[in-house]
């Protein structure tokens, strides 16, 4: 059997790049499995939404996950809002993530794009970069990325320079990245960019923008960006890729389309093995700050907004059911000292209580609020302090007293079992 060529896929758009691409993970994850791919990115578009799901498949398949985006960086200001078209208004850069600073930076970035520079697109700004380039790989993406929208206009001095800010910002850490999808300017475009880096010795990556996994889905993909635009394929100007390339390419189709400079493809390889991010997602669980008075742990404080919240209930309960018995209200205590005893053990108590902040708080500003989901939905500490306004026993002991169930723990044992 043949040697395969070693090459990782550096800029890859999954179905969260949302109407932009095909590529479902799970179908990434097999394929690079096939064509023996040690590693493998995922840069959507302006977001990490698929970053989690993208770590665990590719980890359960023993593939190395790297984490990035493609970021859209706007040409001044983030802020700025005076530009017609999209393509004014923002360039396209590469970003992956080395360890867990550049994840946590990452994040900030594409957080902040939709936070304060969100226009036609999320934006962050070069002020935004600098201040959070630490931990980050960065590629100088596509052809709409800065330089090689300079190369292609011929501002080539311009370019250089744009290259030569980069490279200072990212130390070793910046690839001029070239791309073989048979676009006539792309071809132009590539000779200029290695002009470049020539002048300014810089490294050069191979990486092809998948936006879908098998040519044969080129179509399809014209389909969904028509559904991003509102046309049909029967309308004549609607959006489409100008070549069927933009495909999960196999090692071996990449290493004959780069054959020209082979240290494009070596050098994906190279960034793969600097990239060695490592996510705590099964070490403890992440909640927003949320401080208890000096006094009280979250355990504390939760118990006492549940047994406040509980009597108010009670109260209500007992104006609407005038027949309740001692043992029905009992069953509400016990069921709630139940729960309080679970959510302390799984550690969740900041979760509730930070729920029900933001839940009361929009209540009190007549903003409709739902009735709640999943399995918290029919806790009883939720009904208590107030995140959901269904009561979860009242049905269940109807029907544990009208079966004859007499004693508090065979009603309390039908009720959590």
């Amino acid at each position: 059997m043949a040697n395969i060529p070693k090459f990782v896929h550096l800029h890859m758009h999954s179905q969260y790049s949302l109407l932009d691409s095909t590529i479902r993970i799970e179908d990434l994850v097999a394929k690079a499995k096939q064509c023996q791919m040690p590693a493998i990115a995922i840069t959507d578009h302006g977001n990490m939404f698929g970053a989690v799901e993208f770590y665990l498949k590719c980890k359960k398949s023993d593939i190395k996950p790297i984490i990035g985006c493609e970021v859209y960086l706007a040409p001044d200001s983030r802020f700025s809002k005076d530009f017609k078209e999209l393509s004014e208004a923002a360039y396209h850069l590469i970003l992956l993530c080395e360890n867990m600073e550049g994840y946590k930076n990452l994040s900030y970035l594409t957080s902040a794009g939709y936070k304060e520079g969100f226009y036609y697109r999320p934006r962050i700004d070069r002020e935004l970069l600098a201040q959070h380039s630490e931990g980050l790989i960065a590629l100088s993406a596509c052809l709409e990325g800065e330089v090689a929208m300079q190369c292609a206009s011929g501002r080539m001095e311009e370019a250089l320079e744009t290259a030569r800010w980069y490279s200072k910002l990212f130390p070793d850490r910046y690839y001029i990245e070239l791309q073989e999808n048979t676009q006539p300017e792309q071809n132009t475009v590539n000779q200029r960019l290695m002009e470049i880096a020539r002048e300014l010795n810089l490294p050069l990556v191979a990486t092809n923008d998948c936006h879908y996994l098998n040519r044969e889905d080129a179509n399809t993909h014209e389909v969904l960006l028509c559904i991003q635009i509102g046309k049909t394929m029967a309308d004549p100007p609607h959006m489409r890729f100008s070549a069927d390339e933009f495909y999960v390419k196999t090692p071996e189709e990449m290493a004959v389309a780069f054959a020209y400079v082979p240290e494009a493809i070596s050098n994906t390889i190279a960034i793969a093995e600097r990239c060695n991010l490592e996510l705590p997602l099964e070490k403890e669980c992440y909640f927003p700050k949320f401080e208890p008075p000096a006094d009280k742990t979250h355990d504390d404080m939760l118990e006492e907004q549940a047994m406040v919240g509980l009597a108010e209930r009670l109260t209500t309960i007992r104006q609407k059911n005038p027949g309740m018995i001692i043992e029905q209200e009992q069953a509400y205590h016990d069921r709630l000292l139940f729960e309080l005893d679970c959510i302390h053990h799984m550690k969740f108590a900041v979760y509730f209580l930070i729920v029900a902040d933001f839940t009361n708080w929009a209540k009190q500003q007549d903003i409709t609020v739902g009735p709640g989901r999943g399995s918290t939905a029919g806790s009883l500490v939720a009904y208590a302090i107030r995140i959901t306004d269904l009561d979860p026993l009242r049905f269940a002991l109807t029907i544990c007293f009208l079966s004859g169930l007499s004693t508090r723990n065979e009603s309390i044992d039908l009720i959590s079992g």
